[in-house]
Parts: structure tokens; sequence; C-alpha cells
């Protein structure tokens, strides 16, 4: 996906010994955004920003293990090693060439097979290295200014982690005069290195550079422009982040004391075989207790009382990924801990004063939130003519912040309504659900808005199963309404000679929190990796039946 920057200048730090300023140079190609004031919380915003870095350089895919030792050994045992070979040299040879044919059959398919994508591949990466090697480390973030607070967004190298450090305007003093928006910013690696200048004792300016905005000749040598071939990997993890947000969780706090055990514990301990989850014990009431395997060792979070109503046990993986957290431990004052479920998305939000950092990590590492996990999918879905979600989309605009509540107020629609035009504009990029303040921001992802009726089916899945309604394959036998306002549903999906019994329990915002399946895509995933097309299919069923009920 192509993405189009141009920056006045580039961003710069100034530091002296007694101040440090921060000027960021946004995209001209945007609407105008800036902001420049002081920095009041100077050490917390510096431990933010920094695990903000430690997010967008973040890997922690697979890495080839050290071999020096093997290598010294090898060198002392070569000599014995070659006369045992050319001992048996003639008869390992007559084995080896059928083999050797083989493979090299085999290579030449692949090869064959693999070369349109190695050739793509080789001209992406050819072209960062060009015209922007930067982006070997980092692509620049998105930062939003809203009336109430500032957001930085990123993704880590592998994907797999998203991280926003959300400040209120608390932690600022003197606030000049602001324009709202998004805006990417010019960022580099030697940013991180001045970040750690900053001191409590030295005054802090943090701007978001208007000068930019106040040119008219694209001639300007000051001037950057950048062209770069986004992986829409990247768009799309935007995408499903904002979606998993608004799922149903498991929500409690943790002490930061209690978050320092689980990285001391991760640092001194190194996992040889698996399994490798955190496994929490959430008892109503009671402390919650963190089980680490394989070791089975458990830690109990005194501090810590799990709020909920339902004794659970939920297990995540990825778990290398909290050490992002660490540096934030000492300025933190709680963390608030968000579940999805087993093998599911988790958000944990690190309560600083008057900031909050989120980290949203996948369900493992090598599960990034593009590739397998459509999170969008559990959202309520239907049918939203244009005229409604305009109206939805300009009382937004309008507040810049709200909830599904006060924009039904505000439109005159349905919270329903509401919630489905707000699900469709999050997985156009052009809403963000703030999980820390529980509200529907305007966030706009790209500076030329997603097409919606492109995104119209995020997936195959979803599209399989709009085939399947319009083709009348899925019938809902029962429909029983439950005291906490959901409803449990349960139906028959035909797909060619087969027949598959579907089960979907919905809660009372009309998002799957549970279902069941006969097909190979449940019976393999369950919901790690979104709903099947049959319970898609079967929720369709359902929203079709609620409003022919409303409208007869």
């Amino acid at each position: 996906m192509r993405f189009n920057y141009r920056y006045y200048g580039s961003t710069t730090v100034d530091n002296s010994a007694s101040a440090t300023d921060l000027r960021f140079a946004p995209d001209v190609l945007r609407p105008p955004t800036h902001f420049v004031a002081e920095i009041n919380r100077r050490l917390p915003f510096r431990e933010a920003m920094s695990a903000l870095h430690d997010v967008v350089v973040a890997d922690q895919r697979y890495q080839a293990p050290d071999k020096t030792a093997y290598k010294a050994w090898l060198a002392e045992n070569e000599d014995r090693l070659l006369a045992d070979y050319m001992a048996r040299a003639a008869d390992l040879r007559a084995r080896q060439e059928p083999l050797m044919q083989e493979l090299k059959d085999v290579r030449t398919r692949k090869g064959a097979v693999l070369k349109p994508f190695f050739a793509a591949q080789r001209k992406y990466f050819d072209y960062l290295y060009e015209n922007n090697r930067e982006l070997w480390y980092v692509l620049d973030p998105v930062i939003t200014v809203h009336p109430d607070r500032i957001f930085f967004e990123c993704f880590s190298r592998d994907e797999s982690s998203y991280a926003a450090l959300s400040c209120s305007h608390d932690v600022f003093d003197r606030i000049g005069e602001f324009a709202c928006g998004t805006t990417n910013i010019d960022y580099s690696e030697a940013l991180y290195g001045q970040f750690q200048k900053i001191r409590d004792y030295k005054s802090t300016q943090l701007a978001i550079d208007p000068g930019g905005f106040q040119v008219s000749t694209a001639d300007d040598p000051t001037f950057v422009e950048q062209k770069i071939d986004v992986p829409e990997t990247w768009v799309r993890g935007f995408l499903q982040v904002s979606s998993a947000m608004s799922l149903p969780a498991r929500t409690f706090e943790l002490h930061p004391m209690d978050l320092h055990n689980f990285c001391l514990r991760l640092r001194r301990r190194k996992e040889r075989t698996g399994p490798r989850s955190l496994r929490f014990i959430l008892r109503p009431g009671e402390p919650v207790r963190v089980m680490f395997e394989p070791w089975n060792e458990e830690i109990v979070c005194r501090r810590s009382l799990y709020p909920g109503n339902v004794a659970e046990e939920i297990r995540i993986w990825g778990r290398r990924r909290l050490l992002l957290l660490e540096r934030l431990i000492p300025v933190a004052r709680s963390v608030t801990v968000h579940l999805m479920g087993s093998g599911m998305p988790s958000f944990w939000i690190a309560n600083l004063p008057d900031m909050q950092f989120t980290l949203g990590l996948s369900g493992w590492t090598a599960n990034d939130w593009s590739q397998a996990a459509n999170f969008d999918l559990l959202a309520p879905r239907g049918d939203v003519d244009n005229d409604s979600k305009g109206r939805v989309f300009a009382a937004l605009a309008r507040r810049w912040l709200a909830t599904a509540d006060q924009l039904a107020a505000d439109t005159g629609l349905s919270r329903l309504v509401v919630e489905r035009a707000l699900a469709l504009y999050t997985q156009a990029g052009r809403v963000i659900y703030d999980l820390a303040q529980r509200v529907y921001r305007l966030r706009e992802l790209t500076r030329e808005p997603l097409p919606l009726d492109e995104l119209r089916f995020a997936s195959s899945l979803e599209s399989e199963a709009w085939t399947l309604f319009a083709l009348h394959a899925i019938t809902l036998q029962r429909r029983e309404a439950q005291a906490d306002g959901g409803l449990r549903l349960a139906g028959v999906a035909r797909s060619g000679d087969r027949k598959y019994d579907v089960a979907l329990r919905l809660d009372a915002d009309l998002r799957i929190a549970d279902g069941s399946c006969q097909c190979n895509h449940f019976t393999q995933n369950r919901l790690r990796q979104g709903p099947c097309a049959h319970m898609l299919a079967l929720r369709l069923a359902q929203g079709d039946r609620q409003e022919s009920g409303q409208a007869a």
C-alpha cells in the first residue's frame, strides 16, 4: 500500500544545561495538525517514550542459536571425524547421489513457485535501502492531537505488539494554540538517545511543529518527501487492534510490583521446553494468581483482587513481550489488564501520572495482528445505510470523542446501528476505540480514507458467510434470550453435501462471546483466529430475523 509523506525539515532535539526541546516534523500533506507546550511530567514522559521505542524495534521472532561452542568442539574433533568419513566415503556417496538429485528437483520446483514473491520482496527492500534506510528499523509512528489528549501509536517489527502512549493535556504547561487531527511524524533511531537526556531539573518543550504548514512551495530544499510502500500487514494490524479493543474482556488491576515479579521471573529463568504460557487463575474476590509454565511456579498477587463474578483460568503466550513494560514499573501507579480469553489478545495499560501506556499483545508472538486475527468479525455486523453512517461520523467529528450512547442520543439512531457504523469506520481506519478512557475517537490512519466498500468483507470467511446467508444455506433453529441481555443461537449450515451444527452465544451488545461448530476451521482454531464462516452466517440470520420482527 503506497503512502506518501512530506516533511518540512526533520525531527530535532535541542539539549542544553537547562532545557530540552523536542520538535517533531509532521506530514505536511495532511490537514494541519500541531501542538506546542512544555512538559511537566518529564521523567514519566521520558520513560514512556523510551518504552514506545522499545516496542518499535522489538522483534521476538525465532533467532538462530549461538554455535560458538559447537564450532570449537568441531575444530578439536575434525581430524577424527574426517578419518571416519573417508573410511566410509564410497558407500556414502552411492547412497547420497539419488537423494541429492531428488532434493535438487524439489528445490527447482520450489524456486519456480516462489520466484515472483522473492522478486517483489527484493524490490521492496532495495527501495528501502536506497531511499530511506531508517525504515529498516522503524516505520513512522502515528500521532493524534485531540481536545483532551495526545496519542502516539506504533507497531513492533514483528507486528505482534502494538503500543499507544496517551498523554492528557494535564501533562503539559503553557499550551498554545493547537490543531486537532492525525499525522505521521518524522521519527528516527537517533531520537532514542536524545530522549534519555530529558531530566527533571531541565525544562522540556514538546512541539509538533506548526511551521511546516506555513510554506507555499514544494521547491524549498528543507522539504523531505517520501513515497513508500507500507506493508499491508501494518495497516491491517492497526485495524485489527482497534477492533480487538472493543471486545468483551476480563479486567483487573495489578500492582506495579506484581508486574515486576513477572518480569523478574522471566529474567531469572529461560524455558527450554513447552508449554511457555502464563496461566491466570481468577477467583471472584480473591488475589489474582499466575502460574508460569512449564515450571509450574505460582505468583500470588496479594495486592490485586479479581473483581469478576465467575471463576476461570486463562492462558496467554508470548509472555516475554511483557518485558517491554519493564522500565515503566518505577513510574506506574497501577497496571490494568484486559484478557480476551485463552490464546486471544491481551492489553496491558500502565497507568502513569496523567498518562496511559497501552501494550497490545497478539495471542502469541508468531501470530501477528494482521495475518491470522479476524477480531473485527466478532463485533456487531450488519448493513448500515450511507446516511446513518454519515450521521454517526459527523456527530463524532463534532465531538472528537464520544461513547456509543452519546452518539445515539446525538443522531437519534439506535445504539445497535451506531455500533455497527463505528465498527465499519474502525475497520476503515477512521475511528479508534480508546480502551483506557472507554470512548470512540476520531483518528484518520491514512491521509485519504480507506474505501469502505472495499473493506466490506474483511476476510474470505466473512465473504463466505454472506454467500451462505444469501443462498439460504443457514437455518436458525433456536433463539434463547439470556438473563444478562445476551442471546443463545443454534442452527444448521449446509455446505455442499455436508451439514454442520452451529451454536453461538452473543453478549448484550450482540458481539460473539462464545460458540461452536463442527467445521474444520473451528475444530483446529476455536475462536483464536476469529469465528468460522458458519458462525458468522448464523449471526447474520439472527440479525435478519430481528430486523424483520422490528419492521413487522
